[in-house]
């Protein structure tokens, strides 16, 4: 049985600090303001030790990494605002990025694309890229768009 057709559609790109995120940021605003679809912004944390004893520092490092996540949201929030016209939808998870993801697209099912941004510098697509694409595509049930990393933003709104 198909899924009910999506009504609140969501663009999801994830904040990984890599320099080719602004492209994905860039391509996912533009699709939203064609299609009307919101953009979704995923901050993965990584998944801290307890030290047992140490498990204060844990929490405070913990609280720390939470700020810097929402700090970071909220400067891509801005992004996407500015080139879409609506405020994104802000999900911060916690562990493996590329598993977080995945958790968050089968959560959430108004999630309709997820879009990766590819590395520019020859190295191969990037990591979260190469993950998603080798080790998770077959249990996906939306479509990944990867956009190139050296796109213009003038290619960006032609393809959008």
């Amino acid at each position: 049985m198909s899924d009910p057709v999506r009504k609140n559609r969501v663009l999801l790109c994830v904040l990984d600090g890599s320099e080719e995120l602004s492209i994905a940021l860039h391509y996912a605003s533009m699709r939203s303001l064609r299609t009307g679809a919101r953009v979704g912004l995923l901050y993965v944390l990584e998944q801290a030790d307890e030290f047992g004893h140490w498990a204060g520092v844990a929490a405070l490092m913990r609280e720390e990494a939470r700020a810097e996540a929402e700090r970071l949201l909220l400067q891509a929030a801005e992004v996407v605002k500015r080139l879409s016209g609506q405020t994104p939808i802000l999900y911060i998870s916690e562990g493996e990025p590329s598993q977080a993801v995945i958790d968050l697209i089968n959560e959430d099912r108004d999630i309709a694309f997820l879009i990766l941004a590819a590395d520019t510098e020859g190295q191969g697509p990037g990591p979260l890229v190469t993950q998603i694409t080798s080790r998770h595509i077959g249990s996906l049930h939306i479509p990944v768009v990867v956009v190139p990393g050296n796109m213009s933003d003038d290619e960006i709104r032609s393809f959008a």
